[in-house]
């Protein structure tokens, strides 16, 4: 290994993978977070088995699998008139087609399973309340108490570890909105299943809801497009912005726009995605999740996508001197992220259709069996590193 002392920016899912990966390769890590405590902003968070195959070899999906649920289906559904289009039985087939589980869980249970095991992993080494804002590369060091072989840049879709990577990727706001809120199991519609994933779509418009187990209730996350995002994560859903989720959703079934309009603390997240750029400076530098690659949610692979940059990072570290280990993990990550980009663009024009298209959309996917909707996400779901 030519590595043996990293400093990972952000506690995120990324940086808290990456450092327990390098530990299974005998890397020790320093974690720099800004925040004082550890906390997840959001609710609901699906795990396709691409991710959860990771966690089991990281010693983390035992910790997960107490609390989760693993969904019957993943169902698709119409927001005019509720009904099912089609459905992919991910709980029959996942163990055994993809290797691995589905699951649904609150961001936090993932979160807490991740720190509890870097926590108690030596090689891992976690400081709160540390800003890197401004700083130098070589002051990074400092911070951390070490002189680091690599930092990597793990601090989400406003990093600041961009300005260490020359020709890096930059953000701007996609034009799509997300509003994501948490409805209780005893007053939800009977039309919420508590053991599926469901996607219902409209013009465009889609609306995803899943139950949780740790809140007794359902993860709800509406998407629309919109205008005039201020440059944040969560914001809380105003009177106006509250209206704008209705108009979005104008002409959906009645009992959905129940469900929005009753909404308690709905949040309002401006969706921004990366530029194509470059994800390390060749030295010692390299970024990696939505650092690096910030994409929309219309394929549920954001924390996938974060679990793999930092499990194949590791594994590129062990096999070849950093330079060429830092250029092998942009190569092999790029391709793959820009084919989950892809299909989540394929996703919301399918989601998101009208007219003639829509009626075209709901007849291929009434002719497609569960079998042939299953082998369309082979490539995603049973992708391995190694």
């Amino acid at each position: 290994m030519n590595v043996s002392t990293a400093v990972i920016i952000g506690a995120g899912v990324a940086g808290l993978t990456a450092a327990l990966s390098l530990a299974r390769k005998g890397v020790s890590s320093t974690v720099l977070e800004q925040a004082p405590q550890l906390g997840e902003v959001g609710a609901g968070l699906q795990l396709s088995p691409n991710a959860t195959r990771i966690l089991a070899l990281l010693d983390v999906l035992p910790d997960i699998e107490r609390q989760w649920l693993e969904p019957k289906s993943v169902t698709l559904a119409s927001g005019q008139s509720l009904r099912e289009l089609t459905a992919i039985p991910v709980k029959e087939i996942a163990r055994s087609r993809w290797g691995a589980p589905y699951g649904v869980l609150h961001r936090s249970t993932l979160q807490q399973a991740l720190l509890k095991a870097v926590l108690h992993e030596p090689l891992c080494h976690l400081k709160l309340g540390t800003r890197v804002d401004g700083i130098s590369r070589e002051e990074i060091g400092d911070l951390a108490g070490v002189k680091p072989d690599l930092v990597i840049g793990a601090d989400g879709v406003w990093s600041s570890c961009r300005d260490f990577v020359p020709d890096a990727p930059h953000v701007s706001f996609s034009g799509n909105i997300a509003w994501r809120f948490t409805i209780p199991a005893a007053s939800a519609p009977t039309f919420l299943a508590h053991d599926r994933v469901m996607a219902f779509l409209g013009a465009k418009s889609h609306l995803v809801c899943y139950p949780l187990r740790e809140i007794d209730g359902f993860n709800l996350v509406a998407i629309s497009s919109g205008t005039g995002a201020a440059e944040s994560w969560a914001i809380d859903a105003d009177a106006a912005r509250r209206a704008m989720l209705l108009e979005r959703f104008h002409g959906w079934h009645q009992q959905i726009r129940h469900i929005l309009a009753g909404a308690e603390h709905p949040t309002f997240w401006p969706l921004y995605e990366a530029t194509d750029g470059a994800w390390h400076n060749g030295i010692d530098t390299v970024l990696i999740g939505d650092a690096a690659h910030a994409m929309m949610p219309f394929s549920a692979q954001g924390a996938a996508m974060a679990i793999e940059d930092a499990f194949s990072l590791a594994e590129s570290l062990s096999h070849a001197t950093l330079p060429s280990a830092l250029a092998a993990f942009e190569s092999d990550r790029k391709s793959r992220a820009r084919r989950v980009k892809k299909r989540g663009q394929l996703n919301k024009f399918a989601y998101h259709a009208r007219g003639p298209i829509r009626l075209g959309r709901d007849l291929v996917l009434s002719l497609k069996s569960p079998q042939s909707l299953a082998q369309d996400l082979d490539w995603l779901y049973g992708f391995r590193i190694k």
